[in-house]
């Protein structure tokens, strides 16, 4: 069954019996909390902890950082999630902030661009493929290879 989110994601309800038994498997009980915090991340396209933790403080209160912490920790120790996997840059293009992306070729050389370079570069990319016809770029998300072989 799948189930669409408010942000439009699609999740399917068979990810979360996965990793509902998947804890089981490792002893964990599954509290209201954990459920909780499983929802978000599979709903949601969170790249970092703090902004899993504030979006869980909106129901729930009682929770803690830490909390959030250790189940992220236990997620990716079950292999249900990949922190090395999540990158989301959202810069507009009126942004100033410097070194705002990393971007390292695999001779080793490395760039570091401004947030108003890199949105540059993205409106450019899009424009000369045809993808962007006078739209704004509101957002990238960058999920790298997750092939053994590291060539997509």
């Amino acid at each position: 069954m799948d189930v669409r989110t408010e942000s439009g994601r699609r999740v399917t309800q068979m990810q979360k019996d996965r990793i509902l038994s998947r804890l089981r498997e490792k002893g964990c009980r599954i509290t209201r909390q954990r459920l909780h915090l499983i929802d978000i991340i599979l709903e949601n396209e969170c790249s970092s902890c703090k902004e899993i933790f504030y979006k869980a403080l909106e129901q729930d209160n009682t929770l803690g950082v830490a909390t959030v912490y250790r189940m992220v920790n236990l997620l990716e120790e079950i292999g249900a999630i990949s922190r090395k996997n999540m990158y989301k840059v959202a810069c507009s293009e009126n942004c100033t902030m410097e070194n705002a992306c990393t971007i390292v070729l695999d001779d080793g050389t490395v760039y570091q661009l401004s947030a108003r370079s890199w949105n540059s570069v993205i409106r450019e990319g899009l424009r000369s493929c045809g993808y962007l016809e006078g739209q704004r770029v509101d957002s990238v998300s960058i999920r790298p290879c997750e092939c053994e072989k590291q060539e997509c």
